[in-house]
């Protein structure tokens, strides 16, 4: 039943999704080089006037970009998409307007155009069977632990405030210092400040930290806060490993003791991306 309605909420929003993509969201002018450097430095950047920039990047990364994806639900991309490194300069006409929640990102739907032009990039969405994470309450009595408090700051309100200062009214006090988040959510290395959101929006962290999918089954409305530190996962290949802190716990053992929430292995139906078809693009 879990798994059979976990498959049915996200086929729904795939599907969503896609049919709420902007069809006009496109680059006006792309270049598109293979990079010959090398180098350790590597990134994607959005720069103001509608323009984008891939320096030193894989086109593996550059898909998992467009469409918000971890590198495990890439899959049927030749071994070149990882090997082979790209440098796209890219200008969309004028800056895209500001990314309202939920709706599609302009840049990254661009970028799916691009893909798909230059690099004749094919893509499907299926669902597999797929080793995930359940987030879940710790103990059997419901109760959370001390680190999980609920939220009682009006950050919806903060917001409007951001928003009519942007339009040239007051700014309003940020309640946030840099040891206590009071809305949105900061994330460094092995630490996580937390408030003013709902649960939901911290499986993408966790999803990130794990390195596969968890899906919130707290069953928790409303907004939370907290505050965690722990030892930070291994390093990908090629990054600089940070300090451990031979004092800090695991996230597993932080989550249940601190928050009172546990992160239990399960096998689901997820999405994934499958690639159908992508050639080396014809270079500028």
């Amino acid at each position: 039943m879990i798994a059979a309605a976990i498959a049915l909420l996200t086929t729904l929003a795939v599907a969503q999704t896609l049919a709420s993509r902007p069809a006009d969201a496109t680059f006006d002018a792309a270049s598109v080089k293979l990079n010959r450097d090398g180098g350790s430095v590597a990134g994607l950047r959005r720069l103001p006037g509608g323009r984008f920039e891939a320096t030193n990047i894989q086109l593996s990364t550059l898909i998992s970009f467009a469409y918000q994806l971890q590198n495990y639900e890439l899959q049927g991309a030749p071994s070149w998409a990882d090997t082979d490194r790209w440098n796209v300069i890219a200008k969309m006409n004028g800056d895209p307007p500001p990314v309202s929640p939920g709706a599609p990102d302009p840049m990254m739907t661009a970028t799916r155009a691009l893909l798909a032009e230059r690099f004749k990039l094919l893509v499907h969405q299926e669902m597999k069977d797929t080793d995930v994470y359940l987030l879940v309450k710790a103990r059997a009595d419901g109760r959370l632990g001390p680190g999980l408090q609920r939220s009682t700051f009006d950050c919806l309100g903060l917001q409007k405030s951001t928003d009519e200062a942007a339009r040239g009214g007051p700014a309003p006090p940020n309640p946030n210092t840099p040891d206590h988040m009071v809305c949105g959510m900061r994330v460094s290395i092995g630490r996580v400040q937390f408030g003013g959101r709902p649960l939901s929006t911290f499986m993408n962290v966790l999803t990130t930290l794990t390195q596969r999918r968890v899906v919130d089954r707290t069953g928790l409305s409303g907004d939370w806060q907290f505050d965690i530190s722990f030892a930070p996962p291994p390093a990908a290949p090629g990054i600089q490993p940070p300090i451990p802190d031979s004092n800090a716990a695991s996230l597993f053992t932080v989550l249940q003791e601190s928050l009172g929430l546990k992160l239990e292995a399960a096998r689901v139906p997820m999405p994934v991306m499958v690639v159908d078809r992508v050639e080396r693009p014809a270079q500028d």
